[in-house]
């Protein structure tokens, strides 16, 4: 079952496939909703503030990127059927993470942006048909399905934040 994009949601117009954060249409869409977020915004579900939701995400670019390390988690499908799985199926709103992924705290709202404004540019510079780091869930991983779930992952928090 391909990607369906509904209005107002996922980044690139006519998109069937679901998108690269490679793609510089993508990335740019994505910028944009970036500096369209305000320190004041507040989430439709869940219960992260929008400089958490910052944090949350740039620590999964991090995270896709080694910059920081997981140990290997525990799933409850097989890796190859959760890469599927998390790609292909729409997520539930507030749906749980791993703990590394978790914000805690309180965090400078500027400072988050900026940081996730630079992450993409450091993740989308590395190619993707280059090595990737073993993710923690989804263990070895393609550049192509690290972008895409990175694309799907952004999208879905700045949609929590009406952006």
């Amino acid at each position: 079952m391909p990607f369906v994009r509904k209005t107002g949601s996922l980044l690139c117009k006519n998109e069937t496939t679901m998108p690269l954060l490679h793609d510089l249409q993508c990335r740019s869409r994505i910028e944009t909703r970036l500096r369209s977020l305000r320190s004041d915004s507040k989430p439709m579900w869940g219960i992260m503030s929008v400089d958490q939701m910052l944090w949350h995400v740039n620590q999964g670019l991090a995270l896709a990127l080694g910059q920081i390390e997981q140990p290997a988690q525990k799933t409850p499908l097989p890796r190859s059927v959760m890469k599927f799985l998390v790609l292909k199926v729409p997520w539930p709103k507030g749906a749980p993470t791993i703990p590394i992924l978790e914000a805690k705290e309180q965090y400078d709202f500027e400072a988050q942006r900026t940081r996730c404004l630079g992450l993409l540019k450091t993740f989308t510079r590395k190619a993707l048909a280059e090595e990737w780091p073993l993710s923690p869930i989804f263990g070895e991983v393609t550049g192509q399905f690290t972008s895409q779930l990175q694309a799907k992952h952004l999208d879905h928090h700045l949609r929590q934040f009406g952006v």
